[in-house]
Formats: C-alpha cells, structure tokens, sequence
C-alpha cells in the first residue's frame, strides 16, 4: 500500500510539473510573439504551378511590404503601417496572381516551430499578414516580415528586435528544442494547433 501511496505522489508531482512547463513555455512564446509580425502565403493547391505561383506572390508582397516597414521601429507599428495599407499590398498581390482570387488579412494564427538555422521560433499564435490565393489549399510559406527575416535569417536583425530574454530563448545552443517541443505538446492538449505546413 505505501508503494502505491509514494507512485501517486510522483505521478501528481510530474503532472504538476508538466502543466508548470506548459503554462511558462506558453507565457513565453506570447511575449516574444509580441516582437513578431509574420507574412503567411497559402497557395491555390500544391500543383507545382500553383506553388510556382505561391512565390512569385510572395515576392510581390515582399517588394510592396519591406519599403513600407523600414521606419518601423515594432511589431505594432508594423501591423498598423500594414493595416493602414492592406488594399495597396491586395494589389500588389493580385498583379502576381495571374487571375487567381487573392484574400489579405491581418490575423493572428497558429504556426509550427521553425527553425532558421542560428535560432528557432517556438510554436505558437503570431500576428501575421495572411495571403490567401484561390481557397488556400496547397502549401503554404511562411517568414518574419518584422523584423525582416524573410529573404535572409540574419541573427542579428533578431537580436537588435527582441528582448535579450526572448532572444536568448531562441538562440540557446542547449534546451530550447526541449522548451519549445513541450509549447506543442501543450498545444495539442488542448487542441490548439493548426497541421500548419511549409
């Protein structure tokens, strides 16, 4: 019987201290996702025209976008320099469409951990300007659009725009796969996540 007693304790310990990790790790991912504005362009189908299709609108917003955020100096400005410029990025993306219907929206959406190379962005909800072509069904590319991480991952283009805290989180060389793979198990607990695919 104290077998059993000393077995529940550690099964209550080790789920309280699961839950803990999740709570922090969820915290966390939030404040940094503060620092973040993310570009997120969801192809027609994932024919390899459609995909094709995908980057060259990509590339148009990008080209329309980046000189609209240079004297950005946050993530918030970001998001209200863009929202105040939604039909003019619209435009830019239905040019590169080639007739294909063409949705912009500002939005706040769940995306997969991804790693860049020197850092890693936890799972989590970000901010992002969504582009959808058609019914968005094929796969979808997504970056960093503030600061501007979309064409080259510079580290310390991230370093300048993060905290140090949250920069240390996603640059650590030790524990962060553990952290950040514990944020999506606590995503998929409670059913948060999204299939969100490159």
């Amino acid at each position: 019987m104290q077998k059993l007693y000393l077995w529940e304790k550690a099964a209550l310990l080790a789920l309280c201290l699961a839950l803990l990790s999740g709570v922090w790790a969820e915290g966390r991912q939030a404040a940094l996702a503060q620092s973040l504005l993310r570009l997120h362009v969801l192809a027609v189908s994932d024919a390899p025209e459609e995909q094709a299709l995908k980057l060259r609108v990509r590339d148009a917003v990008l080209t329309r976008v980046q000189p609209l955020l240079r004297g950005a100096g946050s993530a918030a400005e970001a998001e209200a320099i863009l929202s105040g410029h939604l039909s003019e990025v619209q435009r830019a993306a239905e040019e590169a469409a080639e007739g294909r219907a063409v949705t912009v929206t500002l939005t706040a959406e769940r995306f997969p951990t991804r790693d860049y190379g020197s850092f890693v962005l936890p799972a989590g909800r970000y901010k992002a300007l969504r582009v959808v072509l058609g019914e968005g069904r094929g796969h979808n590319w997504w970056c960093v659009v503030f600061p501007t991480l979309c064409l080259r991952a510079d580290e310390d283009t991230l370093r300048e725009a993060l905290a140090p805290e949250d920069f240390a989180l996603v640059s650590e060389e030790e524990g962060y796969e553990l952290r950040f793979r514990i944020l999506e198990l606590w995503g998929e607990l409670f059913g948060r996540t999204d299939g969100t695919t490159q």
